[in-house]
């Protein structure tokens, strides 16, 4: 068990809506989400005495926010650079802080305009990104479609599997107001969907999406609790030129850590809530968190019997918010009497974990 096991909740969160074109400030957005989630949880913003945010260059600071909300006597608090790959560590970050006593109500938040404003595609790169741009990897989409060729052909998985997934999240979007893509797909629709990179079509794909999502920990309030965090990886589909297996993304490194640390089980899982930026990663994760193995994975998926993973339609159909929005989520199917969540925070071949238990 970890040190910090129990000790933070989760009480409040706040999203704004959801948009291709907010026409709002990401500060704006920020503080929007930020004043729901304080007031979910039963506290005035000035309350707050640490204030945490993850970004790729592209969202508001938090010392900003902190003002905008009226938080005079700031105490903790950090700019995080990361994106998809904080969604679950920066939990732990929040139950450190209240494990050590250096806060008692941690506010947690996400703003981007990820359509309208910086898409993606746009974000700088460093000196590997400069070489492999030179091959055609312009950007994440080719990158992880390599990986996605690498995974389909080792597991026999096809087309079929990928649209079942798709599919299915779009179901599940049918009842949230919130999400952006909310029609049925049938198969032949998804074949009619063009090529982004093969074989990742527009609709494998997650949305670029302006929108803010905030989550209020507290040592003291009521609310789901952080049992286990973990952050991780190791060389996979982002190291291509190093790697032993190009489809190894962060689960294959981070799931065995997150076992160990937590002390359950996969079958203690009852919702899961799984980074899926490309509907090949969904099939992935549940193969490595040991939810379902891989000789099963192919009757698993056209069978439907993925339907209670991402319930709200994850990051394909209800919306991107850099994974966040995957957390309220969770927080969400806790209140609603599930007892173990799922949490999963995707960067290629590193990310992060996490367990919530009501």
């Amino acid at each position: 068990m970890q040190p910090f096991a129990g000790r933070a909740r989760i009480a409040g969160i706040g999203m704004t809506e959801l948009s291709r074109r907010s026409g709002r400030t990401e500060e704006d957005l920020a503080v929007a989400a930020c004043r729901t989630a304080c007031q979910d949880a039963g506290i005035a913003p000035g309350e707050v005495d640490a204030v945490l945010s993850y970004h790729l260059g592209d969202s508001a600071p938090v010392t900003q926010v902190a003002r905008a909300l009226g938080i005079e006597r700031l105490g903790w608090h950090n700019d995080i650079a990361g994106g998809g790959t904080q969604a679950a560590s920066i939990l732990g970050s929040a139950a450190m802080l209240i494990h050590a006593g250096l806060a008692r109500h941690v506010l947690i938040y996400r703003a981007l305009n990820g359509r309208s404003g910086r898409r993606m595609n746009t974000v700088s790169t460093g000196p590997e990104e400069e070489i492999t741009q030179r091959y055609g990897m312009a950007g994440p989409i080719p990158l992880f479609a390599m990986a996605a060729t690498r995974y389909l052909h080792d597991t026999s998985l096809t087309a079929e599997h990928l649209h079942a997934v798709v599919a299915q999240s779009r179901d599940n979007a049918k009842a949230n107001p919130r999400a952006l893509r909310r029609e049925p797909l049938s198969w032949e629709e998804y074949l009619g969907r063009p090529y982004v990179c093969t074989p990742l079509r527009t609709v494998d794909c997650c949305q670029e999406t302006d929108g803010a999502c905030a989550l209020l920990v507290s040592a003291t309030l009521p609310g789901p609790r952080i049992h286990a965090v973990v952050r991780g990886g190791g060389p996979g589909c982002s190291t291509m030129a190093t790697a032993q297996d190009v489809s190894a993304i962060f689960s294959s490194y981070v799931a065995p850590m997150l076992w160990d640390a937590s002390g359950m089980r996969p079958t203690d899982v009852d919702t899961a809530l799984l980074y899926d930026a490309y509907s090949w990663l969904v099939p992935r994760q549940l193969e490595d968190f040991g939810l379902v193995r891989r000789a099963d994975l192919a009757d698993y998926l056209l069978g439907r019997h993925h339907a209670w993973i991402n319930p709200h339609g994850g990051l394909l159909s209800e919306g991107y918010v850099h994974g966040l929005n995957n957390v309220a989520q969770a927080v969400r199917e806790l209140r609603t009497g599930k007892q173990v969540a799922l949490i999963t925070g995707f960067g290629a071949s590193y990310g992060s974990a996490a367990l919530l238990t009501s």
